[in-house]
């Protein structure tokens, strides 16, 4: 049963991918959060550019599914408008990609300044700084969650956008797969200083192995897309980073 079929996900400012499956493009950095519900457990991908979108995406939650908690959390990959909302959520498990925990413990003053660089105020990035969450869980290959009535499965597919890149498939009628900033929409995929460009469409061909093509795509920034769609952008970067 769907247990957010009588919600009104769109007052929220949500939109309802399937059976109790959902994202919200967060203002300022058009950024994905994606939400699934299920019987026994909530689960958020990635959690905003600040504690104040954190705290809106709590609010969110709590009130598309009656009050409930998010009981686990999987950040897509290291990146200030991914992840400096986690610590909002307490006693959230969280997850990520393999080697992220050292990275957000060792690197949370250039997440700071990375993310006054693009806008974010210096005391809400400072704070959110100080109170970063590196994630406990660690996805080498893939990992099947079960919240209750429903499995989900977090797959490593990096690296490609960065080191760490973890995507979130949802099964149903249609799959959903949360891509994190593998795949973009609203713009160019960014290539940063910790992208491996070389790497980045066998990334693309993990992810539409999982999916096929009658998922849902939902990309890191931007509207959802389908699999020809991931497939261009997969063919777009082989040809910009010359890679066959």
């Amino acid at each position: 049963m769907d247990v957010t079929r009588d919600v009104d996900w769109e007052a929220y400012g949500w939109e309802r991918l399937g059976e109790g499956v959902g994202r919200r493009r967060l203002a300022g950095w058009d950024a994905t959060a994606g939400l699934v519900i299920g019987r026994d457990g909530v689960l958020l991908y990635d959690t905003g550019a600040t504690l104040a979108q954190g705290a809106e995406l709590h609010a969110d939650v709590a009130a598309l599914t009656g009050g409930r908690r998010v009981t686990h959390i999987a950040l897509s990959h290291p990146h200030f408008d991914h992840v400096l909302g986690t610590a909002v959520f307490a006693g959230a498990e969280v997850f990520g990609a393999v080697g992220v925990d050292a990275l957000l413990r060792r690197e949370a003053e250039e997440l700071r300044q990375d993310a006054v660089r693009h806008g974010v105020d210096e005391a809400a990035a400072a704070e959110a700084a100080e109170v970063l969450v590196a994630p406990r869980h660690l996805v080498s290959g893939e990992w099947t969650l079960d919240l209750g009535d429903r499995q989900v499965l977090l797959a490593n597919v990096g690296p490609g956008h960065s080191g760490h890149d973890l995507a979130l498939c949802v099964p149903g009628a249609p799959e959903v797969v949360f891509c994190g900033d593998l795949v973009e929409e609203s713009g160019e995929p960014q290539a940063g200083p910790d992208a491996l460009p070389a790497r980045w469409p066998a990334a693309l061909d993990r992810l539409l192995t999982l999916g096929g093509e009658d998922a849902v795509y939902v990309p890191g920034h931007g509207a959802a897309v389908d699999a020809a769609f991931v497939r261009r952008q997969r063919d777009e970067l082989a040809r910009r980073f010359a890679v066959s």
